[in-house]
């Protein structure tokens, strides 16, 4: 009888724990797949595993924001303890956002979307400034002596990116030039830049918003001298190209942490009622160049950078 009573109180604490256990979804506009998103959920799941909370990772299979809003309503309807998002378009992601706020469900976003965050009803945002973030980066190649530019978008409608491509133009001084391209098209992101080099031999910077744009661009770039190339975000091939000095630089929004940070926020929040006072947790904009590169390389092998 003692050990069936035993048994019994075992069970049901078990059943107990797992009915605390803090459950979390994420959903994001970029894919696991993606070089730069699969270190956002390489720090989702370490952070998962930290705090001990049940994490859900869930994207669209392209940058599809009606999808993105289905995945949220979906994620809300199954009343998680908390919800992380990225915010590419608030206007097309209002709605699911705000439903989740009135259900009561606590909201961080992360990546993108610093800029109406707030008004949305989330709790914190953790990540950079978008149009600072491209401003910095016009600001030195204007440094580094260059007069004509043109800024690679390969998500044209992602708000977040076209802050970038903003705030480098105002940076360098210029009259914006935008080349959009298609995401997971490195032939036709190749092409469109070997044609506007083509057809304007004048240009002498290029800044695109991402590696899955950058890798591409260096193909297109090989042989070209007198052109200073940038980007955004790090992937094993942009940090070789450092080192190379085949680019100039690479802004680095730090998204191990993008993916770490809201879930231990969120773990605390709904366990202790603990929230950050700042409404923005900065994760960058920080600058990899030739020089430092070679000590981002073993942590971009862990999948940490």
């Amino acid at each position: 009888m003692k050990k069936f009573w035993l048994a019994f109180l075992l069970v049901m604490g078990m059943g107990l724990s797992i009915a605390q256990q803090v459950r979390i979804v994420v959903v994001s506009h970029g894919q696991a797949s993606d070089p730069f998103w699969s270190v956002v959920k390489n720090g989702v799941e370490a952070a998962a595993k930290e705090t001990g909370a049940r994490v859900e990772y869930r994207a669209p299979e392209t940058f599809d924001m009606v999808r993105m809003a289905q995945l949220i309503d979906a994620a809300v309807a199954s009343r998680p303890s908390a919800l992380v998002v990225s915010i590419p378009d608030g206007k097309a992601l209002e709605r699911s956002i705000r439903a989740a706020v009135r259900a009561g469900i606590p909201v961080v976003s992360m990546n993108s979307g610093s800029d109406v965050a707030e008004s949305l009803g989330v709790l914190v945002h953790v990540g950079q400034t978008e149009y600072e973030a491209g401003l910095g980066a016009g600001q030195r190649m204007k440094a580094a002596g260059v007069k004509n530019a043109i800024c690679i978008n390969q998500e044209v409608g992602n708000v977040a990116l076209d802050l970038r491509c903003k705030g480098f133009f105002d940076g360098l001084g210029i009259k914006p030039n935008v080349i959009p391209v298609k995401i997971g098209d490195p032939t036709g992101i190749r092409n469109a830049v070997a044609a506007a080099l083509q057809k304007d031999n004048s240009i002498d910077g290029v800044l695109t918003l991402g590696p899955t744009a950058a890798e591409p661009v260096l193909q297109a770039l090989e042989g070209r001298r007198g052109i200073t190339f940038g980007t955004f975000d790090l992937s094993p091939a942009v940090l070789t190209a450092l080192s190379q000095k085949k680019m100039a630089f690479a802004i680095d929004q730090q998204q191990w942490l993008q993916g770490y940070l809201p879930i231990v926020v969120l773990n605390n929040y709904v366990k202790y009622g603990l929230l950050p006072a700042n409404k923005v947790i900065m994760t960058g904009p920080g600058f990899v160049t030739p020089e430092n590169a070679a000590q981002v390389v073993d942590l971009s092998k862990k999948g940490i950078r």
